[in-house]
């Protein structure tokens, strides 16, 4: 294999512009050092302005950029985005990362509706609002790449004036939203969490690799796929197979 065919497969986003909300987060920021190291200029949006900051100084991400960014708050959602468009000029890949997990209650008559609105507001308001402004920007230029993390998507609608959207729904994978709910402790890998997949375990960086494929070129015709990222759990568990 020639050295600039090896060169461009290791740079698959090189000019790239990504936006990753949640990206000072666990899976976040092992995302945007990828999208990096692939060439693209980053811009992460969190509530967690200290890893936020802390995170763009790091060397392996020199050129990343932190804005303060609720993803609940639709004038958050759209700041981000244009400072994104102003800073770079355009706006080529949003990952719609931020999601929340709520303690698991097993029976619905001891769940609170403010908890249940509070899961909805993250995962399903904020995907909503982070993907309706990329996709103003998307849409005037006539490409770009929308990735979910656990939600459906609207890839039919905005597929007409090419711009992807996948999802990407994964696995019990260690981060320190997983240990929380499952009540483990801050250092625990969670190898033990059941998985089909004899000798392999869901890590940050495989949810990363995977989000990097759907963002890069290498996917120009992969659109409205749901990729179920759980070693086939999904499969063999029967609470989820339908006859």
């Amino acid at each position: 294999m020639g050295s600039s065919l090896l060169s461009a497969i290791a740079r698959r986003l090189e000019g790239k512009v990504a936006l990753i909300t949640r990206g000072a987060g666990g899976l976040g920021s092992v995302t945007a050092k990828l999208f990096h190291e692939h060439g693209a200029k980053v811009v992460i949006a969190d509530i967690q302005d200290d890893q936020g900051h802390s995170i763009c100084k790091n060397p392996s991400l020199e050129n990343a950029s932190f804005f303060h960014c609720d993803v609940t708050n639709e004038s958050h959602m759209q700041n981000a985005v244009e400072k994104a468009l102003s800073m770079h000029g355009k706006l080529d890949i949003m990952f719609n990362n931020a999601g929340i997990i709520d303690t698991i209650i097993p029976d619905i008559l001891n769940y609170n509706v403010s908890d249940f609105e509070r899961v909805l507001r993250v995962n399903t308001i904020g995907t909503f609002l982070g993907t309706k402004y990329a996709a103003r920007v998307m849409k005037r230029a006539q490409q770009g790449t929308i990735i979910n993390t656990l939600t459906r998507n609207t890839a039919v609608e905005l597929g007409q004036y090419g711009i992807r959207v996948n999802c990407v729904s994964p696995h019990v994978f260690p981060s320190a939203m997983s240990r929380n709910v499952l009540g483990r402790e801050d250092d625990d890998p969670l190898d033990d969490i059941y998985s089909s997949l004899k000798g392999a375990t869901l890590k940050p960086q495989d949810m990363a690799r995977t989000v990097l494929y759907l963002a890069s070129d290498e996917a120009r015709y992969v659109s409205g796929h749901n990729l179920v990222l759980d070693g086939g759990f999904t499969i063999t568990n029967d609470g989820f197979i339908t006859i």
